[in-house]
């Protein structure tokens, strides 16, 4: 099993060795795609976690009974359609290409390459690309 994780840890948790343990106790491997931790603050994580499924399962449960919140990267930056002019601002600072042109020359997101670096939601003047958080 396979899956882009944003983990957002509460200020107690950030000095904890929480990500050690899905290696040690879980077997899982993981990527860290981005991270901005600070002590006594709000820590954030998007990893890129594999592992056997039953692994996997009881790693994200020992997360969250820490206080860990998980969620699908997928889930967390948005382009709403709707705004976006298709300028490109946003395409040519993509560092992972999940902004692109179609044929058209219009902007289509990927959000299955997306690693959360919300450099698009900075640069869209047209504030199309959103962090969503549940």
């Amino acid at each position: 099993m396979k899956a882009r994780l944003v983990l957002r840890f509460p200020p107690l948790l950030v000095d904890q060795p929480v990500v050690y343990k899905l290696i040690k106790d879980y077997n899982l491997v993981f990527n860290i795609l981005r991270a901005d931790i600070t002590p006594d603050s709000e820590g954030l994580m998007v990893l890129e976690i594999e592992g056997d499924e039953n692994d996997f399962k009881q790693g994200l449960e020992y997360l969250e009974k820490r206080g860990v919140k998980v969620q699908p990267l997928s889930q967390d930056v948005v382009m709403i359609e709707e705004l976006c002019t298709h300028c490109g601002a946003c395409v040519v600072h993509c560092p992972t290409g999940a902004l692109y042109y179609d044929e058209e020359r219009r902007v289509l997101f990927a959000s299955e390459k997306c690693v959360a670096c919300e450099i698009c939601v900075e640069i869209c003047p047209y504030r199309a690309m959103e962090v969503r958080l549940e």
